[in-house]
């Protein structure tokens, strides 16, 4: 052995020999979300515009500058020892500077004057990537950009995006700008290769773009171009904020065909889904459920957008793909053992239990009180895991996309009552149907919420109200009651109308008030799903995927007269139900 041989660095691992991650672009994903772009001073003296002003009317001492790309090579002069304050104060260590630059701005290669600038010369050129420069961009009419559109309200054909449309262009300015703790950077691509989808994107393309153009992967295989994308209908963002819009039911289907299709191509070896920090913890219960999968599956939110001061999803990415590598998620076959989790300031979340509970980095909580932060994630140390949830999950799921029927039964009007409906699930190649999705409806228990000393399902008008809507529209449909706690029910008039909703086909799970920390146990009775410690909206989304299992519960004939026989039915059917309930 060489002498040497004990003192040689590391070999980089070769990139065919780097985890293929699949990234999802969801909606409102503030970790894909930049500040707005504003036009610098440099652009303002140029072109003779008034300059920026501190909210004190003085002039900012330092201009705008962000991430971008240089259209041909140019030679720079870089002031050396500038890096750091006491870089000049270890120049001893230092190799010599390339030259000087005198006070007239020319390089020399010796010192003549004391007022001479030691400088190191590069050239850099578009190869070179991104750098920091001057925002130079003006509107249309020649004036600066102060804000995301023309005007403070201007509408979406006069404003700009600011969330970016896959997550490629965060990548590389991370790896371009982010360090990590020995001062290098490249902190996701020496690590893993990636394929960027657009599930349920937070940018869109109002113009389209080339197939030659993309920079996501195009799950069809057929180098498409992007057609024209609507607001709110292709693409979900909250800034400008008079444009913000959230995704409706049918995206529920569109983005669990796009992840289960991705992944269905192989060769992954890791999945992350980015989404807004607000709603990340319903699609990553979601994604828990129904996707179908036995490699890792993180999600990442962040509460400052991208670039700016303190911003913490950047970070939450690198540990995502820190916790992918670390393969502390498998079980002695190598399959995932965790299932969907949230990776959030260093720490673990499991999917089931993760809830937002204030908007600043450590703004998340693990709900239910037993458990919900599986592991830890992070300087210092190694990823490490604390306990391995003991829920069904991913492709321990019964109710995962595999396991749905092709078909199922819900229920419509029919006179008084409700008339079974076939209900198709699926199409052709077992994707999800938009028309599927489940209606399940959040009611809430309220003390002193009863509008007289009746007992009657009369007074609920709210709950009756969408009883008929469903009956009208969803024959899939379903209420989740958020009742006291420890026991999940609500006062006489909610339990009279939720159980006519029971009669009429729509299962009720009960759960506890807030982010208790209590099992639902026998209160709500048999006519009921006790919904175990979940909060309301993760029993909404665990219920909606079980009616499109099950179906509607069997309706009875005259709801205001059932039969024992009916009842028997309807309690059968919930217990096929409350067993989903108790292990997922």
């Amino acid at each position: 052995m060489s002498e040497h041989a004990s003192t040689a660095l590391p070999q980089p691992m070769p990139a065919e020999h780097l985890p293929r991650i699949a990234v999802f672009s969801g909606a409102n994903a503030t970790v894909q979300n930049s500040e707005p772009l504003v036009t610098s001073d440099a652009a303002r003296r140029k072109y003779g515009l008034p300059p920026r002003r501190n909210p004190d009317g003085t002039h900012p001492r330092q201009d705008i500058v962000r991430p971008q790309r240089l259209a041909a090579p140019v030679t720079v002069y870089v002031e050396a020892y500038s890096a750091h304050p006491l870089e000049r104060d270890a120049s001893s260590l230092y190799a010599a500077p390339d030259g000087y630059v005198t006070p007239e701005g020319v390089f020399v290669a010796e010192r003549m004057t004391e007022d001479d600038v030691p400088v190191y010369e590069v050239t850099i050129g578009p190869d070179d990537g991104l750098f920091a420069l001057p925002y130079m961009a003006r509107t249309r009419d020649g004036g600066a950009w102060e804000q995301e559109g023309i005007d403070p309200l201007s509408p979406s054909a006069e404003s700009r995006q600011t969330f970016y449309p896959d997550a490629s262009r965060i990548f590389e300015e991370i790896d371009r700008f982010g360090l990590d703790e020995k001062g290098d950077n490249n902190m996701l691509g020496s690590k893993a290769r990636y394929d960027f989808v657009r599930a349920a994107p937070s940018g869109g393309y109002t113009s389209g773009l080339p197939a030659s153009q993309r920079t996501d992967l195009d799950i069809t295989d057929r180098a498409d171009d992007i057609a024209p994308e609507v607001r709110g209908e292709d693409f979900f963002g909250y800034r400008p904020y008079h444009l913000a819009h959230a995704p409706a039911m049918a995206t529920l289907a569109r983005l669990t065909n796009v992840v289960q299709s991705t992944l269905d191509r192989g060769g992954y070896e890791g999945a992350m889904w980015l989404e807004d920090s607000a709603s990340v913890e319903d699609t990553a219960y979601w994604l828990n459920l129904l996707i179908d999968t036995t490699i890792p599956f993180s999600c990442n939110a962040s509460q400052r957008p991208h670039g700016a001061l303190a911003n913490d999803g950047d970070r939450n990415l690198v540990d995502s793909v820190a916790y992918v590598r670390s393969r502390i998620w498998a079980d002695a076959e190598g399959r995932d053992a965790i299932g969907v989790v949230l990776v959030q300031d260093e720490q673990i979340f499991a999917a089931r239990d993760a809830q937002k509970a204030d908007a600043r980095p450590g703004g998340f909580v693990a709900t239910g009180g037993h458990g919900g932060i599986v592991g830890t994630i992070g300087a210092p140390g190694d990823p490490m895991l604390t306990y391995r949830p003991a829920k069904a999950h991913t492709s321990r799921s019964a109710v995962n996309l595999r396991r749905l029927p092709d078909a199922t039964v819900g229920v419509r009007a029919s006179g008084s009552g409700s008339a079974p409906v076939d209900v198709s699930v699926k199409d052709a190649s077992g994707m999800l149907l938009e028309s599927a999705i489940p209606k399940v409806t959040i009611a809430k228990y309220a003390r002193y919420g009863m509008d007289d000393f009746l007992d009657s399902a009369a007074m609920q008008v709210e709950i009756l109200a969408r009883i008929e809507k469903n009956l009208e529209s969803f024959p899939l449909a379903g209420f989740v009651l958020e009742g006291m706690a420890p026991f999940g029910i609500g006062n006489e008039s909610e339990t009279a109308a939720l159980e006519e909703a029971v009669l009429r086909g729509m299962p009720v799970v009960c759960v506890n008030r807030g982010n208790a920390e209590g099992m639902v146990g026998g209160g709500p009775g048999p006519a009921f799903i006790s919904g175990s410690n979940l909060t309301a909206t993760k029993a909404r989304l665990l219920l909606m995927a079980c009616l499109m299992r099950f179906g509607a519960l069997p309706p009875a004939a005259d709801p205001s007269a059932p039969t024992a026989e009916e009842w028997q039915r309807i309690h059968e059917r919930v217990r096929d139900y409350q067993q989903i309930f108790d292990t997922h």
